[in-house]
């Protein structure tokens, strides 16, 4: 059953960014599905940590801003979904390349949303697994 009550492109999107964590960190929205929102992070100098491996907190950054727009997706108008918890299993290293999120939700509800989130290396293999819990607040003035 779809739940987003609107379908952005990944373009308008990505417009939105500048001078945010996302444009800092690389990050970038590849699809908006009916229930799904995937984007795409560099495994570089801005996202590794010093032993020159993807920084855990990158991948939290990557799975809650994957979940948060998709969660807000699923808002009525005038409501945004924000971060209430977040946890992550990060059970595979990344030296180089691009990791991309899957977020899907588990469950949409009127004033909380629970998202798990995959990212994936570039061969498909599980790096970190994520679930988001949202709470659906009045969007600020």
């Amino acid at each position: 059953m779809p739940h987003f009550k609107s379908h952005p492109t990944p373009e308008s999107i990505n417009a939105t960014t500048g001078k945010t964590l996302m444009h800092a960190l690389g990050i970038r929205i590849t699809e908006v599905g009916d229930d799904v929102i995937r984007g795409t992070m560099p495994v570089d100098a801005r996202t590794h940590q010093p032993f020159g491996l993807l920084h855990g907190g990158a991948s939290v950054a990557l799975a809650e801003t994957l979940g948060s727009f998709g969660g807000t997706l699923c808002c009525a108008p005038g409501f945004v979904a924000v971060g209430l918890e977040i946890n992550a299993n990060h059970v595979r290293g990344v030296t180089d390349g691009t990791v991309t999120g899957t977020a899907r939700p588990l469950h949409v509800g009127r004033s909380t949303q629970v998202w798990e989130i995959r990212i994936e290396d570039e061969a498909g293999r599980l790096v970190c697994i994520s679930r988001l819990t949202l709470a659906v607040v009045p969007k600020a003035a």
